[in-house]
């Protein structure tokens, strides 16, 4: 009887290399996820974004390290006075972290607290640069006006907008 065991113990233990592989690649070796995602980005000490998200997935990779949000992100901006001064949402989201690089897609908009909002297809943000951009068709309204371009550019917070290909409405001051 212990002939047989120690037989079956030896003859047990093989796995094609095949097996190994595919059970390598589902593991996604390299990747962590996480559920219920809260993230808090600061500068000085001060709180600057709040990302809220149900799922994030790490990159690992040295040279395509990323964050990517699947399932889609809400952002919260908060002023000097760590009030809410904006938020942006999209149902798709990845971030580059080398290159410093976060691009939004899917229904994303972008709404400040004083009544302005952004809507676009797509939206880069350029950590490096500072600048927010998108080459898709974008909506912008405010309270007493509608834009609507192909391209848009602005400042990191949102400031200093340039549409590119302008149409809509547009309030022009008397002077």
């Amino acid at each position: 009887m212990p002939l047989l065991c120690l037989a079956g113990l030896f003859t047990s233990c093989v796995n094609k290399t095949s097996d190994i592989e595919d059970l390598l690649e589902k593991m996604e070796v390299g990747k962590e996820f996480a559920e219920e995602v809260e993230i808090l980005y600061s500068d000085s000490a001060i709180v600057r974004a709040k990302i809220v998200a149900p799922v994030m997935v790490m990159d690992l990779d040295r040279n395509t390290e990323s964050q990517e949000f699947p399932k889609g992100v809400v952002v919260d901006f908060f002023d000097d006075f760590q009030k809410v001064s904006s938020n942006l949402s999209g149902l798709y989201a990845i971030r580059y972290i080398r290159k410093g690089q976060v691009v939004v897609r899917d229904s994303v908009v972008w709404q400040s607290v004083s009544g302005d909002k952004l809507e676009t297809q797509e939206l880069i943000w350029d950590e490096k640069a500072e600048k927010i951009y998108s080459d898709k068709f974008v909506v912008i309204s405010r309270p007493s006006e509608i834009i609507y371009g192909h391209g848009f550019e602005a400042g990191q917070d949102f400031t200093n907008a340039r549409i590119k290909a302008v149409e809509g409405r547009i309030l022009l001051d008397k002077e």
